[in-house]
């Protein structure tokens, strides 16, 4: 284990005043020497800064206008010096120990090191399934030809990946082109521009409250939302390529992607005039949908056959019984 290794902790935090202190906290009792916690919090009305403040110079505070996740990051990484950063959402929490199981795997060439991350409600109380299911931790080479096949391997968001600075430094600060959210865009970068190591066990947990972005069945909107930022990713992907000198993806492969697949099938049934993907329809869903468990990806091909079914009734099924279908699908 290399002791040396310095990590920042970036928390972007708005109007998260019931939960910050938590998150300030896991951060700040990390075992480990060189680390540093930089908070920045974005234009909060409520009572964040005052929860923020009390912590004196036990971290570093940063206080901006509103100007969305982002430009929050930004913000925190052109503060930061650590080798390695983690962006922790202020209503998450590192677990005991994660800074020490990064740092155990770290080497020269990751873009990330991966964690699984464990749902729990507002009181901590674990719920559902982690984040993501791994029967065992995959290697950079598969998630490279899951990727290549797909443009999709399986990541936890935010709080759940440790990257590396050099990554970073080859395309932050991101601009208005790039995702609202910097995960969004890290993720999808990460597997084109170094390798991915991950550690299958718990570290971090994922607090799911009502009021968090990612709860898809608030907004019917939302699937519609989800294609787009599908082509933003492929996007920063491309551009990844472009830094390296490599072959970049094209279009046509956010259409083999069994993820993805489920978020067009959801907007083209429920928002279909919002839907963005050029040259997509339910009878485009509907066959990719059938030929899913043939292509190769992350899931069990079991898997694959349950997302196939899914898939197909969800876009025959009337309306009334395709919008409880899609309900049931997001909201566990």
């Amino acid at each position: 284990m290399e002791k040396n290794i310095s990590f920042s902790i970036i928390i972007p935090n708005y109007n998260y005043e019931l939960y910050v202190k938590e998150a300030i906290e896991s951060a700040l009792e990390q075992d480990w020497p060189n680390k540093e916690v930089i908070v920045v919090d974005d234009g909060s009305i409520d009572g964040s800064r005052k929860v923020i403040e009390a912590f004196g110079d036990r971290i570093i505070s940063v206080f901006t206008e509103n100007r969305g996740q982002r430009e929050a990051n930004n913000t925190g990484f052109s503060r930061s010096s650590g080798d390695i950063i983690i962006f922790l959402d202020s209503d998450d929490i590192l677990l005991p120990g994660m800074l020490k199981e990064v740092a155990a795997v770290w080497r020269e060439g990751l873009s990330k090191v991966q964690v699984i991350m464990q749902r729990v409600d507002a009181d901590k109380s674990p719920i559902g399934r982690t984040i993501p299911k791994y029967d065992f931790s995959p290697t950079p080479a598969q998630i490279r030809s899951w990727v290549q096949t797909s443009f999709e391997y399986p990541s936890p968001p935010a709080s759940g990946n440790a990257w590396s600075r050099t990554f970073l430094e080859a395309f932050f600060p991101l601009d208005e082109t790039y995702d609202a959210f910097t995960d969004s865009t890290c993720i999808a970068m990460a597997p084109y521009m170094g390798d991915i190591i991950t550690i299958a066990k718990p570290l971090v947990l994922y607090r799911m409250h009502g009021a968090n972005d990612s709860h898809m069945t608030a907004k019917e909107t939302n699937y519609s939302r989800e294609v787009a930022r599908g082509l933003k990713r492929l996007e920063a992907a491309q551009r990844a390529c472009f830094l390296k000198n490599s072959q970049p993806p094209d279009i046509n492969i956010l259409f083999r992607g069994s993820n993805f697949l489920q978020f067009r099938v959801a907007s083209l049934r429920l928002t279909p005039e919002l839907h963005p993907l050029p040259r997509d329809s339910r009878m485009r869903a509907f066959v990719d949908s059938i030929m899913l468990p043939f292509r190769s990806g992350f899931q069990k091909i079991t898997d694959r056959f349950l997302i196939m079914a899914w898939s197909v009734f969800t876009l025959l099924a009337p309306d009334r019984l395709a919008r409880f279908l899609i309900r049931k699908r997001y909201s566990s």
